[in-house]
């Protein structure tokens, strides 16, 4: 593979397994993530335990800085490809069936669930679910709250933020793709590309992070990030996936990242242990510096997990026997086990948290049972029928 690619071009692209691998990756540690915020003393989960400690937040918190982002620029890095292949009304339309049909099928079948489980966890509600549903599916809309434009006193789009967005962004970039002409696209990637020969230069978009992180703050429900600010991280994937040369400064400076990322982390979290909820968006200079080192370190740790993991892979390296049918099966899963793994865990932890049991075990119980229950029903009802890999968003 040559290190340099035209961007949108017509040929087939590699198939890069460690993408792959991380994006699963972090969908399994969300299960992890989420099952954590149920013994939280300071998240409102939907279903809490009695006993709760600070700890798992501190855990939580070191992948905070990472986890969405990375799958926002992996997902930018695929939708270069995607558009290279399809063009932009192709791109568009298969966005639309892969991540719009999920959405809307949990929207009706899953996302009321954890919700109903917060009120039924409520002394003195009784209702049941199907007397809850129409509570759920009275909204409004709010077009300043763009793309949430749905809103209502229960209804959410939970979890399914994250395919919202990724949904929001990927119609925003195919007409900008037809829109701009591609000598011009061309010529800024090349532009872009000729500076990360230079050590270092692959860090230079943490300024811009740092600096959008300031201004529009931290919303704790998005994953810990401004939702507009993923933008950024799909358009840098993007980007990134038009010419090898970023790839290729990503594992030269890689332990470089892991450095600076490793300072901005620990230079800005004692301000938001100290100061709390109010880091996320005061404007008094002391949070926006804080802010500032949060994104910085977003960016940097990034760049250091893709330099560090995104390894090319040589022809003859390829994955075979168990290893490549476990990546068959594994990576088209990774939609599905997203949208299924927050109910499961609801409703897992709805159970447990009754039990007379240490507060540790309790926490194991609820990931082992919710990631057994996650690719059960995974490999049982959804990947074997055409109806319900559509409905998940899968090749069919």
């Amino acid at each position: 593979m040559t290190a340099r690619s035209e961007p949108l071009s017509t040929s087939r692209p590699e198939r890069r397994t460690a993408l792959d691998a991380l994006r699963a990756m972090v969908v399994v540690g969300l299960v992890f993530f989420h099952s954590s915020l149920v013994f939280d003393e300071g998240s409102d989960f939907y279903v809490k335990n009695a006993d709760t400690t600070g700890v798992t937040m501190i855990f939580a918190g070191l992948a905070v800085v990472w986890a969405m982002p990375l799958l926002f620029l992996i997902a930018g890095v695929g939708s270069w490809h995607s558009l290279a292949k399809r063009g932009p009304g192709g791109f568009a339309l298969e966005r639309l069936q892969r991540l719009g049909v999920p959405l809307v099928f949990a929207m009706l079948t899953l996302l009321p669930i954890p919700q109903w489980l917060r009120l039924r966890s409520q002394p003195g509600y009784h209702e049941s679910y199907w007397q809850f549903l129409p509570d759920f599916f009275t909204v409004h809309l709010e077009w300043g709250r763009f793309p949430f434009v749905l809103q209502g006193r229960y209804f959410e789009t939970g979890h399914l933020w994250f395919v919202l967005l990724l949904l929001t962004f990927a119609l925003l970039l195919a007409p900008l793709v037809r829109w701009v002409p591609a000598a011009r696209a061309r010529a800024a990637c090349e532009r872009m590309a000729a500076l990360t020969g230079r050590r270092g230069a692959i860090l230079l978009p943490a300024l811009l992070l740092g600096a959008v992180c300031a201004l529009l703050g931290i919303e704790q429900e998005y994953g810990g990030w401004h939702h507009w600010t993923y933008l950024l991280f799909f358009a840098c994937g993007f980007v990134i996936a038009a010419d090898g040369r970023f790839r290729e400064a990503m594992r030269r400076d890689a332990k470089l990242a892991l450095t600076a990322g490793i300072a901005f982390f620990a230079a800005g979290s004692p301000a938001f242990i100290i100061a709390g909820d109010e880091m996320f968006s005061a404007m008094t200079p002391f949070a926006m510096g804080a802010r500032v080192l949060y994104g910085a370190a977003g960016w940097s740790c990034v760049v250091a997990i893709m330099g560090l993991l995104d390894r090319p892979r040589a022809p003859s390296s390829a994955p075979a026997g168990g290893g490549s049918r476990f990546y068959a099966y594994l990576a088209p899963a990774v939609l599905p086990l997203y949208v299924l793994h927050q109910p499961v865990v609801v409703v897992v932890a709805f159970f447990v948290v009754s039990w007379h049991l240490p507060l540790a075990v309790k926490l194991a119980v609820v990931v082992l049972a919710s990631l057994a229950i996650i690719f059960t029903v995974y490999d049982v009802a959804v990947r074997r029928t055409r109806p319900t890999r559509f409905l998940f968003g899968m090749r069919v």
